[in-house]
């Protein structure tokens, strides 16, 4: 019996600089990327970018690459590194993708505790102190990046979720588009690009025949719909964005992500998020869908360590 190969990528990229914060998530990302078809390295010297650059140049039929980036590697210099970046991208035949993975300062603590692992830059000192130093070394690579992913609060599935919603989705028409919900309580997602507040909307959470439903309920979409304002709002957003998503795809922008927010991350913006990939879909470009704090899950579990008041949680 012989093995099936892996699925071949078809991100629109030749070269995958994973980068970001110590305990975000950075080896789970070269894990996905490798099992979908890209060579994968951590920890290559910086040095060796240009030669590695090079060969994918000479190899334009070879699988894609990956190269897993931070503090850790040989020679890292910020200012160095984004000159590198610069220069493989200006590079032609090559297509280049920075992905930033970020997290919470409070959970990256939690992780390097449970785990007992030390921080690569506070062997001597508190792990505070490690996380604190990395985030003002590699800020100026967050801003640089093309796209970002917050592993806070996210399960291995769901981050492994984003990872082939983002890299195996197939060549897209014009930017890839990624539509969420999330719960003001939790925090703004770091890697939206358009937030919008749907807490004006009436609350579903107040109808005891709704409370315990979410958005994908016909019966919450329903209730959601009556309220005036919705509809309103839906066309206003959708006549936005026929004008907006051209323009951002003629400067250059290949990613973007559009998330809804409620009180709970359950109702509202979970029925927005889904009318709004609905739309999107029927325009021609399909939207990945990702509802970041409603209260279920695949495989059962909650994210690790973000418990939560689920009273306060359900109020959608």
């Amino acid at each position: 019996m012989t093995d099936t190969p892996p699925p071949k990528s078809t991100a629109p990229a030749d070269l995958v600089l994973v980068t970001g914060m110590s305990g975000a998530g950075r080896s789970t990302a070269l894990a996905v990327l490798e099992d979908l078809g890209f060579d994968a390295v951590d920890n290559l010297p910086l040095s060796l970018l240009p030669r590695l650059a090079q060969s994918i140049r000479e190899n334009p039929s070879a699988s894609p690459v990956a190269i897993g980036v931070d503090i850790r590697n040989r020679d890292f210099g910020i200012a160095s590194l984004l000159a590198e970046i610069d220069t493989l991208k200006l590079a032609e035949g090559l297509k280049v993708t920075t992905l930033f993975l970020d997290c919470s300062d409070d959970e990256l603590l939690r992780r390097f505790t449970e785990t007992r692992r030390r921080h690569p830059l506070a062997a001597d000192r508190p792990v505070a102190d490690g996380i604190r130093m990395e985030r003002e070394a590699i800020l100026p690579l967050a801003s640089h990046a093309d796209m970002m992913i917050d592993s806070t609060g996210l399960t291995v599935w769901d981050f492994k979720q984003r990872m082939t919603s983002l890299f195996a989705n197939g060549t897209p028409v014009g930017a890839a588009i990624t539509v969420m919900s999330f719960s003001f309580r939790r925090g703004v997602p770091r890697e939206a690009d358009m937030v919008l507040d749907v807490r004006f909307l009436k609350n579903p959470h107040y109808d005891p025949t709704l409370r315990d439903l979410t958005g994908l309920d016909p019966r919450v979409g329903a209730a959601i719909e009556a309220d005036p304002d919705s509809a309103g709002f839906q066309k206003d957003l959708q006549t936005l964005l026929t004008r907006v998503l051209p323009r951002q795809e003629a400067e250059g922008k290949s990613y973007l992500t559009i998330a809804f927010g409620c009180t709970g991350g359950k109702h509202r913006s979970v029925y927005m998020a889904e009318q709004l990939a609905d739309w999107l879909t029927k325009q021609g470009r399909p939207a990945y869908r990702f509802h970041r704090d409603m209260p279920t899950d695949p495989e059962g579990s909650e994210p690790p360590g973000t418990a939560v008041d689920k009273t306060d949680q359900n109020r959608g």
